[in-house]
């Protein structure tokens, strides 16, 4: 799992993962520090180490190509009979992250200044990626249930001790298929932690923004083409 920070710590072994993945289903939330979704994670296994991307962690770590792949998967499944659609629209669902809603607006309306052949846009129903809140010793993290579904963590702790909205935006631009560069400054969004707690920019840089572009350049037809491979 990748994560904001680069701390030294052992490979992490696979284990129960208390989050309700698959969405649509009901999973209570409190209000900030109370109830959490690590508190419910018991239905699926933790996603394999490399379906995994974060705020703190090894740069070795990459899940920005899974976590693309699945939502690529569910527009795809969503807009098969549209794929000469040019602006690819993904949806979200915060209904589980009430204490971040602000940061989670934010981060969409940043994103969707930023970059042109994709767009966010929030929903209260079944929706092609989500976001929890909650407490967990990994911090804030962008995974995928391996079904072509995706969800973003977002962790109290970390969410307290760095900007919440660089954070937020960090995550969801490993929605839009970017992996992390911890050694980058903090003019970089993908660099996560790395220029440490006193970096609030928010923002994807003109290198970032390209390459999400570039990404999507014809994004729907190109996932609609793996869908038939993959069926």
């Amino acid at each position: 799992m990748a994560s904001f920070l680069m701390p030294d710590r052992p490979k992490r072994s696979r284990r129960l993962l208390t989050l309700a993945i698959a969405l649509g289903l009901g999973l209570a939330s409190g209000a900030l520090g109370t109830t959490s979704p690590a508190s419910a994670r018991t239905t699926a296994e933790a996603p394999d180490h490399s379906s995994v991307a974060g705020y703190v962690g090894s740069a070795a770590d990459t899940g920005d190509k899974a976590f693309l792949d699945a939502v690529l998967k569910s527009v795809a499944k969503r807009q098969a009979y549209r794929p000469s659609l040019k602006v690819v629209t993904v949806y979200y669902n915060a209904s589980r992250a009430p204490s971040f809603r602000s940061q989670i607006s934010s981060a969409a309306s940043i994103w969707n200044s930023s970059v042109s052949n994709v767009k966010l846009q929030a929903t209260s129903g079944s929706a092609d990626f989500a976001y929890y809140e909650g407490n967990d010793p990994r911090g804030s993290y962008a995974s995928t249930n391996g079904h072509g579904r995706g969800y973003i963590f977002l962790d109290y702790a970390q969410n307290r001790r760095y900007d919440s909205t660089r954070v937020t935006a960090h995550e969801t631009g490993h929605v839009l298929g970017l992996p992390d560069h911890y050694s980058g400054p903090c003019s970089e969004l993908m660099s996560g932690g790395g220029p440490g707690p006193s970096c609030t920019n928010p923002y994807p840089n003109s290198t970032e923004r390209a390459r999400v572009n570039q990404l999507w350049v014809n994004g729907l037809a190109k996932a609609i083409a793996q869908l038939n491979k993959t069926g």
